[in-house]
């Protein structure tokens, strides 16, 4: 890589990427790793090891890491928090939306929101299978470094009962500065909506925006959100919340959500409220046939 390089921002997403490749550009950024703020390799196979021992240079002043859809395993996951623990201080957004961390790798990545050193402001695990357990170990992190995180993206997770009302309590902490929550297919119910609610209510709240779509308040879990929308103390400016049952189109050509997306859209389609009039998936990205049978 010319040394007289200034590239701040590099986007390859889907392009193939193989490992050699990511160890070919590795190799090439690492003489020059202090410029580049922004990475983005989703939906590629570029090989974690590769861009971890990026991470861990020290020269390296990653602030966005994008790895939608790269396969990412438990194993990866411990890769990626070793190297951000050596060097932990720059990096502000992650994004590992679609790929399979386990429990394993949430741990990890709990643990290293932990580390007051590491100021992560927007986390995205969309579609990662999170648990209640998973909320459990991530709102413990949270409440012992609360002060950094702004986004928090769990849409089309499984957090439970448990999950919400661990995130409930969270954002009754005054010091927890959370501005943009999603939660959208969370089978979320009436119940999680007074728990939300009552936590908003409970302290001057920063939170700007809450995504509940395709989920299940009910009416009185509508009523309870819209009114603390119009709710002048309150500074919720943004809320979705589009119930399933208005859900009737759902568009999924650019996403490979496998074995844990079928379920849950299985889940939805059993649902004799939903009225869903069209789906879009690539056959060669889903495995269909457990899907349409419920259709």
């Amino acid at each position: 890589m010319n040394p007289l390089c200034k590239l701040n921002k590099l986007q390859l997403e889907v392009c193939s990427i193989t490992e050699k490749h990511c160890a070919d550009l590795v190799s090439a950024l690492k003489l020059n790793p202090s410029e580049l703020r922004e990475l983005n390799l989703s939906y590629n196979k570029p090989g974690v090891k590769f861009i971890s021992g990026l991470l861990e240079d020290p020269r390296c002043k990653l602030e966005k890491l994008q790895l939608e859809f790269c396969s990412i395993t438990g194993e990866d996951c411990a890769a990626l928090v070793s190297a951000l623990k050596s060097n932990p201080s720059h990096l502000r957004e992650l994004n590992l939306n679609y790929n399979k961390p386990g429990e394993s790798g949430v741990k990890l990545l709990t643990d290293l929101l932990k580390d007051s050193h590491f100021k992560l402001e927007k986390l995205q695990l969309e579609f990662c299978s999170i648990t209640g357990e998973d909320c459990a170990a991530l709102v413990s992190a949270l409440k012992s470094n609360p002060s950094h995180l702004r986004e928090l993206n769990l849409n089309y997770n499984k957090p439970g009962e448990s999950g919400v009302k661990l995130l409930t309590d969270l954002l009754k902490d005054s010091h927890f500065k959370l501005e943009k929550l999603q939660l959208e297919f969370c089978s979320i119910t009436v119940e999680d909506c007074a728990a939300l609610v009552s936590a908003l209510k409970s302290k001057p709240s920063h939170l700007r925006e809450l995504n509940l779509n395709y989920n299940k308040p009910g009416e009185s879990g509508v009523k309870l959100l819209t009114d603390l929308l119009k709710d002048p103390h309150y500074k919720l400016e943004k809320l979705q919340i589009c119930e399933s049952s208005q859900l009737r189109e759902l568009n999924l050509n650019k996403k490979r959500i496998g074995d844990s997306g079928v379920k849950l859209l299985s889940d939805l389609l059993e649902d004799p409220h939903c009225n869903l009039e069209k789906l879009q998936v690539i056959r060669k990205l889903l495995k269909v046939a457990d899907l349409w049978c419920k259709w």
